[in-house]
């Protein structure tokens, strides 16, 4: 019988015979040649398998519900949800916000995360109204002064107590209508409007953002799920 040296002694002779590797390259053809289930060879790889894709539609579901001191809302009484655009526009402000290198996501910073989103009402109706993103930061470093060159944000500035009330606002806003459905930035935009001693409602007052103006959007701050896309 065969020992393992000799066994493997001639299986080495088999593959460096010229009739079964007569080209350089066929080695490499050989061992690159697919023969496993794409599904496996997806996983092999690193592509998004189906556990990472409901991983993530979990993340999504964790994070689709902004930080509310409402009790209604946290305690699912009412069907009430904050939209994608909504979403977006927060995770923007706090983006805004490490840009400015502040310590923390001001109504200013909101206003900015609306602005970057850029589909909601409240977006269209702040560009019609000459109010941009550039404009709305040299307006914020005004109000608020610049912040130290070598600061560096954290990776999530923490609310100020006028972003809070905001956020909560826009949500009693909603539950005001008695109707299930979502907190939308317009209600969010609103929200800071509302309050004259936010950062956010001194920006847009010093733009030249008045009453009149929100209350056009006031009168359509429900229909933003309707917008395309979402």
């Amino acid at each position: 019988m065969a020992t393992a040296a000799q066994t493997a002694a001639t299986f080495l002779s088999f593959l460096s015979s010229s009739h079964h590797h007569t080209a350089p390259s066929s080695s490499v053809s050989f061992l690159a040649t697919p023969v496993l289930p794409a599904s496996v060879r997806a996983a092999a790889a690193g592509a998004p398998t189906l556990t990472s894709r409901r991983r993530g539609r979990r993340i999504a579901a964790a994070v689709a519900q902004l930080p509310t001191k409402n009790p209604e809302l946290a305690s699912g009484e009412k069907k009430i949800r904050w939209s994608s655009r909504a979403v977006r526009s927060f995770a923007m402000a706090e983006l805004e916000a490490r840009k400015m290198r502040y310590p923390t996501t001001g109504t200013e910073g909101l206003l900015m995360g609306i602005l970057v989103e850029g589909t909601s009402g409240a977006a269209k109706l702040m560009r019609a109204n000459g109010i941009s993103l550039l404009t709305v930061r040299d307006a914020a470093a005004e109000v608020l002064g610049k912040s130290e060159m070598f600061y560096f944000s954290p990776m999530h500035p923490p609310l100020t107590e006028s972003a809070q009330k905001a956020l909560d606002q826009a949500v009693n806003e909603k539950l005001k209508t008695g109707e299930d459905g979502e907190v939308t930035a317009n209600h969010l935009f609103l929200a800071i409007w509302s309050d004259k001693e936010s950062a956010g409602h001194k920006v847009l007052a010093s733009l030249g953002f008045d009453d009149q103006k929100a209350s056009l959007l006031a009168k359509t701050a429900d229909e933003e799920a309707a917008m395309g896309p979402r």
